[in-house]
């Protein structure tokens, strides 16, 4: 079984390296490309071809959904798993609409950095449980919501961490 090729944007260095080793400690996954700038990591993707990109939306320069945006644009196979310090649905529902795959609190412990990237290869949608519970109130509160009642079923089944074929499954 291949490795997938994965390559981490994060401003802090200490922070970085330390999800380096989270990666490659794994036999799943393995780092490819390590980088404090979003830019430069865009300027790469044709050399390192990431299978995943790990970011943080607080980055030096562009923002993280910014550089999502650009990476979704040209490599709309890659996938994106966002990290964040945010517990806000305006934030969560720009990088979702930017392209994220999966998007996780910063407070995440390595366990679940690991959960989420091996959810996203079995085509899943991880969210830390804060931000799927965020996601549903959000929803539950607009009373013109466009959401239909099956629409927030197939959330509810997001936020608990079921795959896209589980959901099928159970749908």
């Amino acid at each position: 079984v291949m490795k997938k090729k994965l390559i981490i944007i994060e401003r802090d260095k200490d922070l970085g390296n330390s999800y380096k080793i989270i990666v490659d400690g794994t036999n799943d996954f393995r780092v490819v490309g390590l980088y404090e700038y979003g830019e430069d990591a865009i300027r790469d993707l044709p050399k390192t071809f990431p299978d995943i990109v790990l970011i943080n939306i607080d980055l030096n320069g562009r923002n993280g959904i910014e550089i999502t945006e650009r990476i979704k644009k040209r490599y709309p196979n890659i996938e994106v798993l966002m990290i964040s310090p945010y517990l806000d649905s305006g934030v969560l529902f720009a990088a979702l609409k930017a392209g994220v795959s999966g998007y996780i609190r910063q407070s995440t412990n390595y366990l679940g950095i690991l959960s989420a990237l091996e959810e996203i290869v079995r085509g899943g949608a991880p969210m830390s449980d804060d931000i799927a519970r965020m996601v549903i109130k959000e929803f539950q509160a607009n009373l013109n919501s466009p959401i239909t009642r099956r629409e927030k079923h197939v959330l509810q089944m997001v936020s608990a961490g079921m795959t896209y074929t589980q959901i099928s499954e159970e749908l």
